[in-house]
C-alpha cells in the first residue's frame, strides 16, 4: 500500500484575533480530489452547502431583530440557490434555515466569493504543532479531528458565555471554518476509501486512521445537542464511510467488461467475457479486502468485511441487471442465469474455501420479477432450440436410410442411434436447467416431452414413407422406442408420463409392419417348400420301374390321391397360400386310375390348363404309366401337342401367374416311353 501523501497544503484555521486575508482554493484539497468522480464532487458540495446552512441558521438566531440581518440573509440565499448543486443538497440543510432570521453580510460575501472555486475554510492558528490542514494532508486524521474537536469545544464554550453577543458574524465565520474542516476531513475519508482498492492501494496506517477517526467522531457526537447547537450535531461519518465504500464498489464493478465495445464479440462469447471479467475483479477485490483491508480496520475495532461484501453484492446486482437487459438468445440467457445461480454463489467463488461470500443472507442478485422474466425468455428460446435438435436427429436418420446402411447389431439386437441421441438431448438440457433451479428443470422436462411427442409422429411417418422399410430397420426402431419407454420414462416418471401413449402407439405401428413383412417372407418360404414337396413327389412318380397293370394301377391311383390330400392338409395347416399346387398330383392320379379311357383326354386337358409349363416328355411319362393302345397314345399325344402350342402362343407359363412346377422336373427317357412314342 502507498504511504500517506506529504507536502500538501490544507486550509489554515486562523486565530480569531488576526484579520482574515482572502485565500485561494486549498491546494491540498484540490490535489486529493483531482481524481474525484462527479458523484464525489457533488457530495463534497453538499457537505459544504450543508455547513453553510447550519452556520447561517445558528448565527441568524443569535442576530434576530437586527436591522441589517434581512439584507445579509438575502445575499446568502442568492449565493447558495444559484449553485448547480443547491437544489440537490436540501437534505443536508438544517430545517427552517430558509425561514429563519438573516446572517451577517460578511458571511454572505464569503459565500458569494467561493461560488467559482472549492470552499476555503479559514483556520485559526493552532496552539502548538501542525495545523489541521497539514494533519489532514499527511492523513493524520485522528490528530486533525482532535484539534477540530478542541476548537469546537472552545467555540461552543465562548458562544455559551455570550462572547459573540455583540459580534455574531465572527461566531458564524469561526463556526463555518470548523464545519468546513470537518467536511474536508470527511472528504479525505472518502478519498482513502476510493484509493483503497486502486492499483497503488492505501497503507494500513491510513485505514486504521479512518477507523479511529470515525469511532472518535461517534463518541464526540453521540446524538444531537439538546439546545440544537449545530456544531455538536453528529457528522454520521460511519454512514459517509459506508457510502464511500458503495461508490468505490460500483466504480470498480462498472469497469468490468468496459475495455472493449459490446460489438467486439457477439452471442454467448460476448456476454461470457464481461461476466468473466466481473467475477475476476470481484474475486480479487474481495480477497484484498479480506487479506489486507479488513485486518487494518479490525485492529481498530471497525468491521469492514460485511460492509464491503454487501457493497460489492449490490454493485454486482446492478451490473447484472444491466447485462440482463441486453441478453439475447438461449445461450446468453443461460450463461447469465448460470453465472448468477452457480458461479457467483459457488463456495469457491473467492478462490478459497476459507473465504465465503456471506456471513448473513444476502438479497438475491436479480429481483424475483427479473429472474422470472429471464427464465421465461430462456424457455421460449429453449423450445425452438430443442425442436431444432429433434429436426437434426430426424435428418440424420433419413441420411442413414438414404444410404441404405443396415442398422448395427449389439448383443444380438438391431440397434440405431435414435435412442442414444434422444437420451443425450433430454439429459443435457434437463441437467443444465436443474443447475439453475428446480422450477426451470421441471419446465424443461415438459418442453422435452412435448417436443419428443411431436417428433415420434414425424419420425414414424417419414420412416414408413421411405424406401428403408425392412425387417432390420423395423426391429431397430422398435428397440429404440422400447428403450425410450423403459429407461427415459423410468427416469422421469411424472414429467414424461404423457409420452407413454405415443411411444406405445409408435411401437405397435412398427410391430404391425414388421409382422406383415415377416409373414410375407414366411409365406414365400412356405410356398417354396410346398412346391418342392410336390415337385419331388411327381419326379419320383414319373420314374416307375414298370407299368402299372390292373389292380396295381387302381391301387396306385388311390394311393397318389391320398398322398395329395395329406400333403395339401399339412401345408394348409401351416398357412400356405399356394392352392395352385393342389391339382398336380390328383390329375396324374386320375389319368392313372381312370377306367374309362375316353375320359383320359379330359384329365390331360385339365393338367395342361393348370400347369402350362408342362412339356411333351412329361405327357409321355404320364401316359407311360399305364397300357394304352398305339392309336390312343398317338391321339392323346397329338391333342396334348395342340394344347401345348396354344399355351405357348398365349404366353406359356406367364398365363398361370408365373407358377413353375413341371419345368423343373427332369424326366429320363425309358424303353416304355419310347414304346409309347412309337
Amino acid at each position: 500500500m502507498s504511504s500517506p501523501r506529504k507536502g500538501t497544503s490544507r486550509p489554515e484555521l486562523h486565530s480569531p484575533k488576526e484579520p482574515v486575508e482572502p485565500q485561494t482554493p486549498v491546494q491540498g484539497t484540490q490535489q486529493a480530489s483531482s481524481g474525484d468522480t462527479p458523484s464525489t464532487q457533488h457530495e463534497d458540495t453538499c457537505l459544504i452547502l450543508g455547513t453553510f446552512r447550519r452556520a447561517f441558521s445558528q448565527t441568524s438566531k443569535q442576530a434576530s431583530g437586527r436591522a441589517h440581518s434581512s439584507f445579509l440573509f438575502r445575499s446568502f440565499r442568492r449565493a447558495v440557490d444559484d449553485s448547480p448543486a443547491a437544489d440537490q443538497c436540501q437534505a443536508t440543510a438544517v430545517p427552517g434555515a430558509g425561514q429563519g432570521p438573516e446572517v451577517p453580510p460578511t458571511v454572505a460575501d464569503g459565500v458569494s466569493q467561493q461560488r467559482s472555486t472549492r470552499v476555503v475554510p479559514e483556520e485559526p492558528e493552532p496552539e502548538a504543532g501542525q495545523s489541521v490542514a497539514d494533519l489532514i494532508a499527511e492523513r493524520q486524521l485522528l490528530a486533525a479531528f482532535k484539534q477540530l474537536q478542541h476548537l469546537e469545544t472552545r467555540l461552543v464554550a465562548e458562544n455559551v458565555s455570550r462572547t459573540f453577543e455583540q459580534n455574531p458574524t465572527d461566531f458564524a465565520r469561526r463556526a463555518m471554518d470548523v464545519c468546513l474542516h470537518y467536511d474536508v476531513l470527511a472528504t479525505e475519508i472518502a478519498a482513502i476509501v476510493r484509493e483503497t482498492l486502486g492499483p497503488d492501494g492505501v497503507d494500513a496506517a491510513s485505514l486504521a486512521e479512518v477507523a479511529h477517526v470515525v469511532r472518535a467522531e461517534e463518541e464526540a457526537h453521540p446524538m444531537p445537542a439538546a439546545d440544537g447547537d449545530f456544531l455538536r450535531t453528529p457528522r454520521r461519518w460511519r454512514q459517509h464511510w459506508e457510502q464511500a465504500v458503495r461508490r468505490s464498489a460500483q466504480e470498480r464493478v462498472q469497469q468490468a467488461g468496459a475495455k472493449e465495445p459490446p460489438e467486439a464479440a457477439e452471442g454467448a462469447a460476448g456476454l461470457a467475457r464481461p461476466l468473466a471479467e466481473l467475477g475476476s475483479l470481484v474475486r480479487s477485490d474481495l480477497q484484498k479486502v479480506k487479506e489486507e483491508v479488513q485486518p487494518a480496520y479490525e485492529a481498530a475495532g471497525f468491521p469492514a468485511w460485511e460492509t464491503y461484501l454487501r457493497a460489492f453484492h449490490d454493485a454486482v446486482a446492478q451490473r447484472l441487471q444491466e447485462l440482463a437487459r441486453d441478453a439475447r438468445g438461449c445461450e446468453e440467457l443461460y450463461i447469465l442465469l448460470d453465472w448468477a445461480a452457480n458461479v457467483y454463489r459457488s463456495p469457491n467463488f473467492l478462490g478459497s474455501p476459507d473465504l465465503t461470500l456471506s456471513t448473513e443472507p444476502l438479497p438475491p442478485l436479480l429481483a424475483p420479477e427479473v429472474w422470472a422474466g429471464l427464465e421465461s425468455d430462456y424457455t421460449s428460446f429453449l423450445e425452438s432450440k430443442i425442436a431444432s435438435c429433434f429436426d437434426g436427429i430426424l435428418q440424420l436418420e433419413q441420411s442413414s436410410w438414404a444410404a441404405a446402411k443396415p442398422p448395427d447389431v449389439l448383443q444380438g439386437r438391431y440397434h440405431t442411434q435414435l435412442s442414444i441421441d434422444v437420451h443425450m438431448l433430454v439429459a443435457e438440457h434437463v441437467k443444465a436447467a436443474g443447475a439453475i433451479s428446480a422450477e426451470l428443470e421441471a419446465t424443461t422436462l415438459r418442453i422435452c416431452g412435448r417436443a419428443l411427442g411431436l417428433f415420434l409422429r414425424r419420425f414414424e411417418k417419414a420412416f414408413l414413407e421411405s424406401e428403408a422399410v425392412s425387417e432390420p430397420h423395423l426391429g431397430a426402431n422398435i428397440n429404440a422406442c422400447e428403450e425410450l419407454r423403459t429407461s427415459l420414462l423410468a427416469r422421469f416418471p411424472r414429467a414424461l408420463a404423457e409420452l407413454e401413449k405415443p411411444l406405445v402407439a409408435t411401437i405397435c405401428v412398427f410391430q404391425k409392419h414388421l409382422l406383415q413383412a415377416l409373414q410375407r417372407d414366411v409365406q414365400e418360404t412356405l410356398q417354396e417348400v410346398h412346391r418342392y414337396v410336390i415337385r419331388e413327389y411327381l419326379t419320383q412318380a414319373l420314374r416307375p420301374h414298370e407299368r402299372f397293370r390292373g389292380i396295381d394301377r387302381v391301387t396306385g391311383s388311390e394311393r397318389m390321391g391320398q398322398d395329395a390330400q395329406a400333403i395339401g392338409n399339412t401345408f394348409q395347416s401351416l398357412g400356405s397360400e399356394a392352392t395352385w399346387l393342389g391339382h398336380a398330383i390328383p390329375c396324374v392320379a386320375d389319368i392313372l386310375g381312370e377306367t374309362y379311357k375316353d375320359n383320359i383326354q379330359q384329365h390331360l386337358e385339365t393338367l395342361i390348363r393348370n400347369y402350362p409349363d408342362i412339356r411333351q416328355d412329361h405327357v409321355l411319362a404320364i401316359l407311360a404309366l399305364r397300357r394304352l393302345g398305339r392309336r390312343r397314345n398317338q391321339r392323346l399325344l397329338q391333342h396334348a401337342q395342340d394344347l401345348l402350342r396354344a399355351a405357348a402362343t398365349a404366353g406359356g407359363s406367364r398365363t398361370s401367374g408365373g407358377h413353375v412346377l413341371f419345368e423343373e422336373i427332369e424326366v429320363p427317357t425309358s424303353v416304355d416311353m419310347l414304346i409309347t412314342c412309337i
